[in-house]
């Protein structure tokens, strides 16, 4: 069974800095298309970032510059990372990794940028 554990949220002042990890495991994830999603408080989830098997990368407008995915992949398993630099109050909410193309979710993990 595939799963999903995101670690690495908290609490952050703006200008501040925070890496996210997802690990997945309990499946083949050579070709997989990995995703961070995030969800502000009355917000709808939204599409962070993505990236695919051989690294390519792409992101929302909103982060670009300021985020940068990556993945570290391992027989049977994948860690996807999420380094998140410069962040303001607007990046606040739950950051969620997805495993593209499926219905498989990490539990979330909250980040909140105040002062």
């Amino acid at each position: 069974q595939v799963q999903l554990v995101e670690s690495g949220g908290g609490l952050v002042r703006p200008g501040g800095s925070l890496r996210l990890s997802c690990a997945a495991s309990g499946g083949s994830f050579s070709l997989a298309v990995m995703a961070w999603y995030r969800q502000a408080p009355g917000k709808l989830r939204e599409l962070v970032t993505v990236i695919g098997e051989d690294g390519w990368t792409n992101y929302v407008d909103s982060v670009k510059g300021r985020f940068t995915i990556s993945r570290d992949n391992a027989q049977n398993t994948v860690t996807v990372y999420l380094q998140m630099n410069s962040l303001t109050p607007e990046d606040t909410g739950v950051y969620y990794c997805h495993l593209e193309g499926t219905q498989i979710w990490g539990q979330g993990t909250q980040v909140t940028v105040s002062s």
